[in-house]
């Protein structure tokens, strides 16, 4: 079974960015979907209401997951939703989706959104929506904690997560210092980002604290066999996985578009501006 370590590790470095986006981090920066491939971008905000408004996407897929407080989405087609703490949402923004994030009421919302590419073949499909309650999530529990499994197959267990890229998404809580193999394909490209608690990551030990995150390696022409990646908690810790198949396509982003050309993006601004992606969102 191939081992895997640690590729790359950094902290998430944080800007206060004042009233109403309070602070912002890169999880994953930009500009390095190449090492990140099939995610793109990962941030890590705190903010109030009006600072996610009426927006467009197009291309890509997101996965919020909220941290704390309320999180009310509403989209152009009628949807609306709060999600609350643990609670995740997926949206395939596809060929156009047009939606608001917000804070309810006076809350100060904390989010990990994770935007996570479409192939090129998928970038024209219908926009939707999925939450995943935090009640709906299964739960693997092992001898030093347990796994919450939000999307993909890990541990004998299947999350609720629909996405069109297939993904694993899970979260690892410590109740205590111990050990857990998480076991993943070999042709996943994976990072972790460190929610609490100290972790040392891979038979090398590379250890990470609160904010910590890590890419992980694997194999250049992995298959679907199994890997390991080994995890020992160091004291009461939490630990957010995301891993998926690698599309090892050109990827061109613009504001809130992800596509394949600067042609694309440049389609995507002028439909949005000619009223393509629907009214604005009420």
């Amino acid at each position: 079974m191939f081992q895997r370590e640690v590729k790359d590790s950094w902290y998430v470095n944080y800007n206060q960015l004042g009233y109403p986006h309070v602070q912002q981090g890169w999880v994953l920066p930009p500009d390095r979907h190449k090492d990140f491939d099939p995610f793109i971008v990962m941030a890590d905000d705190w903010f109030k209401r009006g600072t996610f408004s009426d927006h467009p996407h197009r291309g890509f897929q997101t996965i919020t997951y909220v941290v704390d407080g309320r999180l009310e989405h509403t989209d152009n087609h009628g949807g609306h939703s709060i999600l609350e703490a643990g609670d995740v949402q997926y949206m395939n923004a596809g060929s156009g989706a047009r939606h608001a994030e917000e804070a309810v009421d006076d809350d100060l919302i904390h989010t990990h959104q994770l935007w996570l590419n479409l192939p090129k073949h998928l970038k024209n499909t219908t926009g939707s929506y999925q939450n995943v309650f935090v009640e709906e999530a299964p739960v693997a529990p092992f001898e030093h904690g347990s796994l919450k499994v939000y999307a993909g197959q890990i541990a004998g267990t299947t999350g609720p997560m629909k996405s069109l890229v297939p993904i694993i998404m899970t979260e690892l809580s410590f109740k205590e210092p111990g050990v857990y193999s998480y076991i993943i394909p070999e042709n996943h490209n994976a990072f972790l980002f460190v929610r609490s608690g100290e972790v040392e990551i891979g038979h090398d030990r590379t250890t990470l604290t609160k904010t910590g995150v890590a890419t992980i390696t694997y194999p250049a022409n992995g298959t679907e066999a199994e890997s390991e990646l080994v995890i020992k908690a160091n004291e009461r810790s939490k630990v957010l996985l995301y891993s998926g198949v690698p599309l090892k396509e050109n990827v061109v982003t613009g504001g809130p578009f992800v596509m394949n050309s600067e042609e694309e993006i440049r389609q995507a601004f002028s439909d949005f501006r000619n009223g393509k992606f629907g009214p604005p969102v009420k």
